[in-house]
């Protein structure tokens, strides 16, 4: 599989696979869930957006659902794209609300990093509310 790819690709493909949890993503996107419901996301005092906000929540679920083991490298990668594309509109979602907190931006990060992608994961944390000087970050 990796030798249809070129070089530098399957270096850089190879070494986002294997930081990829997709069964992991999928528990830790519940918890983002949970975290906001927590907040006080969709209850009636919230600002409107908490239909968007299921929805993209919704949205970032389904695309994880499947997955109780990893995939190969092409499709764990394909899958991993998808989601955190997903994942991106949550955040989008979130940040038009006034709803941030130290854990929600974990929470964010730590979904960005079983995707494969922990240096986005750590900057939309910080969005999210993570506290910079997090003894987890």
């Amino acid at each position: 599989m990796l030798d249809s790819l070129p070089k530098a690709m399957s270096d850089a493909a190879y070494e986002r696979y294997v930081h990829i949890n997709l069964p992991h993503a999928r528990t830790v996107a519940m918890r983002v869930a949970g975290t906001l419901e927590a907040l006080g996301a969709f209850g009636e005092a919230t600002n409107g957006g908490a239909r968007s906000l299921h929805e993209a929540l919704d949205r970032l679920e389904r695309s994880l659902r499947e997955f109780d083991d990893d995939p190969p490298l092409e499709a764990a990668l394909r899958a991993a794209d998808e989601a955190a594309e997903r994942a991106r509109a949550v955040v989008d979602v979130v940040l038009e609300t006034r709803l941030r907190n130290d854990r929600l931006g974990q929470h964010v990060r730590n979904l960005f990093e079983c995707l494969g992608l922990a240096e986005e994961g750590r900057t939309l944390s910080l969005l999210c509310g993570e506290r910079p000087d997090s003894a987890l970050r």
